[in-house]
């Protein structure tokens, strides 16, 4: 699971991590080790908007793996001192950003550049949750 922090104010990255789960760990042990985590990041971040990048509705093979984890990010931010969170697919990511859907899909895949520094580094899922983040000013 990958994670970005981004600092509105200073309209910086200032964190793109993934969490990574002990391969030993059954799911409600990987499920509460997302949890912790996750408002371990919360906390140490003083994160105050957040957002979820969620499974899209029309999505043919939908990863129940992932909408368990979706569920737990879910819970976490309600339990949270989060001031505000969003659930976003691709189509709501753009509206919070003011971008068209369509011009979304190719910053995503590195073919374009929203001005963020390091984005030619990052691999898909980092460009991912930088934008979600982004979008989470708006939450």
């Amino acid at each position: 699971m990958t994670f970005a922090v981004y600092d509105a104010a200073a309209q910086v990255v200032v964190n793109v991590e993934q969490i990574v789960i002990p391969a030993a760990f059954e799911t409600p042990d990987a499920l509460k080790y997302i949890r912790s985590n996750l408002l371990d990041v919360l906390r140490e971040y003083k994160v105050t908007r957040a957002g979820i990048r969620a499974t899209e509705p029309s999505a043919q093979n939908p990863s129940i793996p992932r909408i368990e984890i979706e569920g737990v990010l879910k819970e976490a931010f309600a339990s949270s001192d989060l001031e505000a969170f969003y659930v976003g697919h691709i189509s709501s990511i753009a509206s919070r950003l003011g971008i068209d859907r369509a011009a979304l899909k190719p910053m995503i895949d590195g073919e374009s550049d929203p001005g963020i520094e390091n984005w030619d580094r990052m691999n898909k899922e980092q460009r991912e949750a930088v934008l979600c983040a982004r979008g989470a000013v708006n939450a």
